[in-house]
């Protein structure tokens, strides 16, 4: 299975702008830019790689801890997974540097223990967490 995007980007990278899509139609000519990635913290001038990335991994983190749980005997009523990147300036280039994960999780009949044990194995196996073991990635995980 292969999944594909494409950008498009114009000028220099300070004042440049871009486009990414996707063959999906969900990034259709979006727009990103320095400014949409450093400067304009509501999102309100487009996207940038890092919510990207922060999308792609709270995405299949709650895929792939819904499978462990169904695996497990547990149907999800609802995961809720929020992923923070975050990227800084070190020493002279910009790195991602971590990737949080804050899950809160709707599961009937699960035990707590048993619940933060599938959350973390989710966390290690999910294939976007495999593609980023560069980073730190760390998890909070509740049962609500």
């Amino acid at each position: 299975m292969k999944r594909r995007s494409t950008a498009i980007w114009q000028g220099d990278g300070a004042d440049g702008k871009g486009t990414l899509t996707s063959v999906s139609g969900v990034l259709d000519q979006t727009p990103y830019s320095s400014a949409a990635r450093f400067k304009n913290e509501d999102g309100k001038a487009g996207t940038n790689p890092e919510e990207l990335i922060a999308a792609a991994h709270s995405g299949c983190y709650a895929m792939a801890l819904s499978y462990a749980l169904t695996g497990a005997g547990f149907v999800p009523d609802e995961l809720q997974v929020r992923a923070d990147v975050s990227l800084e300036n070190v020493t002279d280039h910009f790195e991602i540097t971590g990737i949080h994960l804050d899950l809160a999780g709707k599961v009937k009949g699960i035990t707590e223990e048993k619940f933060l044990e599938l959350a973390a194995e989710a966390k290690v196996n999910c294939p976007v967490s495999r593609a980023l073991r560069a980073v730190e990635i760390t998890l909070a995980a509740r049962l609500v």
